[in-house]
């Protein structure tokens, strides 16, 4: 067994075919399939249900996966972190950010980073907490920046948490809910809700207030510039911190609402931001460098008033 039948088996698992999986890793279809069966007499035991109409993995091919996926991530984070032993001017850094954070706080942190490192390759994924938080277990991120309540009590993880912000509802102006005046949860609720998928701490604090049992947004949107379009441009509220709209807020093209239920939010309804990590785990020094470059952006970026 060695890495680059691992990786086959990886890219047969993500592409569902002998076909398109040889073609991803510019092997001949008749090697690739010698590479898997290698792999199969090696261990022992089959890896793909081969009498199966569509491409399936056996389970112990998906037990199998799970430890090649780590495995392989293993394996480059090794060689990442000794190339940037020296000094970071080499290597790359894969991390994860929320919706939220991708607004205007990571943005601003890569902004300073590549100032410092410009040789450093990066590639941040944005996506809601519960998808980062399973990119992080099998080690295709090293850390990501997000809510941080589902982890900071898990011992399985290491949390460096931000400022707490204040989250907000919003409209496009000539909405008829938008003016100065305060408006009610009850006047709210008519319209579509969109916003990212909330924090189940979050969730349960709108349920209190609005008496239902739950609280989901109409559309759930990790994509904010597809949001904010959405709702420029039709009669939906979103949902999003107050310090992200402050540009948009400032050029009259989004006006933030004021409930009267929310004059003094409760701690569950504000977002608690955080960098989060696997415990136990060393970071590289890119890492490091960028956990630094988000504890800055967050120093700098104010928190408007409510």
């Amino acid at each position: 067994m060695d890495l680059r039948q691992l990786r086959n088996l990886v890219a047969l698992a993500e592409h569902g075919g002998f076909v398109r999986a040889a073609d991803a890793v510019n092997l001949s279809q008749p090697a690739f399939s010698r590479s898997i069966q290698t792999l199969e007499r090696d261990l022992g035991c089959r890896l793909v249900d081969r009498e199966a109409r569509e491409l399936r993995l056996t389970g112990q091919g998906r037990l199998v996966l799970e430890h090649a996926r780590r495995l392989l991530a293993g394996a480059r984070a090794l060689s990442n972190e000794v190339a940037q032993y020296n000094g970071l001017d080499v290597g790359s850094l894969v991390f994860g950010c929320g919706p939220a954070p991708a607004i205007q706080l990571v943005p601003d942190a890569i902004a300073g980073f590549i100032d410092r490192y410009p040789k450093i390759a990066l590639d941040f994924r944005v996506d809601n907490w519960e998808r980062l938080a399973e990119l992080l277990k099998v080690e295709e991120i090293e850390f990501f920046v997000g809510d941080i309540r589902p982890f900071v009590h898990d011992p399985a993880y290491q949390v460096q948490a931000l400022r707490e912000r204040r989250g907000c509802f919003f409209c496009r102006p000539g909405h008829p809910l938008a003016g100065p005046a305060p408006v009610t949860l009850a006047e709210l609720l008519r319209y579509p809700l969109l916003g990212p998928r909330l924090p189940l701490e979050m969730r349960r604090g709108m349920a209190q207030l609005t008496g239902c049992d739950d609280f989901v947004a109409s559309l759930e949107c990790e994509h904010f510039s597809s949001l904010l379009r959405i709702v420029e441009q039709s009669d939906a509220i979103g949902m999003a911190p107050a310090y992200a709209l402050q540009e948009r807020v400032a050029a009259g093209a989004l006006q933030p609402l004021r409930l009267r239920e929310l004059a003094q939010a409760p701690a569950s309804l504000r977002l608690r931001y955080g960098l989060v990590a696997r415990a136990g785990r060393a970071l590289s020094p890119a890492a490091e460098a960028m956990f630094e470059a988000l504890l800055e952006a967050d120093r700098r970026t104010p928190e408007p008033a409510a």
